[in-house]
């Protein structure tokens, strides 16, 4: 067997990579790094300027904007070199300690070396770290891609709105409703797991080794280092969790990626649905030129657009459903089952985000058959009996009929039975009922009875 060389194992690297590679630059390895030696360096730089430890260390601005760089320009000379270091310390955050001090022996700077890293845990790191990451990576990244998602099954939504067509309750022929109206659910839907997602608060803890601060209070007890760690953490634009072990609790991301598997599952309710509207030839799909939708049916073209995103979409909910059991729960104050799970965030996301791309790409690639939808319902009259019955009951209510049972009556004209337009005009005409309530029904076709279906759209815009 030939040797291929290394090669990545995930399609999300390979075959999708050009899908989602802006997650890499927050939830990757070196993402994940480049966090770390911000949150060090911040760190160092809080130490010295309020000089907590007494040092009083020299830390002027263009000091600072020297230290901020070794962040803002990490490469992949940087990579490599940090890469070499673990190598030699087996640790990845002790590795960034070693960088940085590095970095600072570069720029003459050994003097400040002691404050990299002072009173944390590796966890103090990794959590303000992951939190950062994460954020960056949903709010530029997976949140305007859903948006953008969402807008345009709004827009779809809209454009359809008075198209009738026949409902499927239980897969049988049911009250009419329109597209757009059955696109309009789905937008509500999504919206709702969207602003659950906005909604998040990215906790951070900076508190050592077992959440008590016990290694700073003995070095500095003059120091009120519970004011203080909050006020860091503050500064990254992150929320201070005070009460913690070793580790961050993590139940802000379970939060996060129930709500974003939530989202996952509602969309993949959408493909189904709109996979099942092509099988009907609802949906026309606009062929891509030069595309071959089968190996050997030429005629073919297949919507592999919302397959796709529904395997990608029980992939990542898989993952994240994992990740929010998992990252809850920890053995006493500190085990390591969160370290390789955390490791994992960008591949859960990574196959949403895919998913997101495809259905997005597939919404754009289809048409609605107006033709096909008018058909179906001229061949269902018999959804009409519901109105029949219901306007009888009202007849009834207002002493307008001596019908005893208008359920029963519909139900022997109707159950397992096609009838045409004109069987229920003959039996409306012989309804004992006001004139006024047989002259609405007699005007009532299947393509008009669908009640306030176009104006349910309305709620999906904004100002509602």
């Amino acid at each position: 067997m030939s040797n291929l060389g290394f090669q990545p194992l995930s399609p999300l690297d390979g075959r999708y990579r050009e899908a989602v590679q802006d997650l890499g630059q927050y939830l990757s390895e070196a993402g994940l790094n480049r966090a770390r030696i911000l949150v060090e360096i911040e760190w160092l730089i809080y130490l010295a300027e309020k000089n907590l430890l007494g040092s009083n260390s020299s830390i002027d601005d263009e000091f600072k904007s020297q230290l901020r760089k070794i962040a803002a320009d990490f490469n992949s000379a940087d990579i490599d070199s940090l890469a070499s270091i673990e190598a030699q310390t087996k640790h990845d955050v002790k590795a960034v300690e070693y960088f940085i001090r590095q970095k600072l022996h570069e720029l003459g700077r050994d003097d400040v070396a002691e404050l990299v890293h002072f009173g944390c845990t590796s966890e103090d790191i990794n959590n303000l770290s992951y939190a950062l990451t994460i954020h960056d990576a949903i709010t530029e990244v997976w949140l305007p891609a859903a948006r953008k998602l969402v807008e345009k099954i709004a827009d779809l939504a809209k454009k359809y709105s008075r198209d009738a067509m026949l409902s499927r309750t239980h897969g049988q022929p049911a009250t009419p409703t329109t597209m757009g109206k059955e696109l309009a659910v789905f937008v509500f839907r999504l919206n709702r797991q969207i602003e659950r997602v906005e909604s998040i608060e990215y906790l951070a803890k900076f508190s050592g080794a077992t959440g008590t601060w016990s290694a700073q209070v003995v070095a500095a007890p003059e120091v009120d280092w519970l004011s203080e760690s909050q006020e860091f953490v503050e500064t990254l634009g992150l929320t201070f969790n005070p009460l913690t072990t070793q580790i961050e609790s993590h139940d802000w991301q379970a939060e996060l990626y129930s709500a974003i598997s939530h989202f996952n599952r509602i969309l993949h309710n959408l493909c189904t649905d709109v996979w099942t509207y092509i099988s009907l030839n609802y949906f026309k799909q606009i062929p891509v030129a030069g595309a071959t939708g089968s190996s050997t049916m030429p005629h073919k073209v297949n919507p592999i657009k919302f397959e796709n995103a529904e395997a990608n979409l029980e992939i990542s909910s898989a993952i994240l459903d994992s990740l929010s059991a998992t990252l809850v729960t920890t053995r006493l104050q500190r085990d390591l089952t969160d370290s390789t799970s955390q490791r994992n965030v960008g591949v859960g996301v990574g196959h949403s985000l895919l998913a997101i791309s495809n259905a997005t790409s597939g919404l754009g690639q289809i048409e609605l058959n107006q033709a096909v939808l008018e058909a179906d319902l001229l061949e269902n009259w018999e959804v009409l009996a519901e109105a029949i019955q219901t306007v009888v009951r009202a007849e009834i209510a207002r002493g307008n009929s001596q019908i005893s049972d208008p359920y029963a009556l519909l139900k022997e004209l109707t159950r397992g039975k096609r009838i045409s337009g004109d069987d229920l005009l003959s039996f409306i005409t012989e309804l004992d009922i006001s004139q006024e309530a047989k002259s609405r029904l007699i005007s009532l076709k299947p393509s008009s009875y669908s009640g306030l279906a176009s104006l349910l759209v309305e709620f999906i815009s904004p100002e509602k």
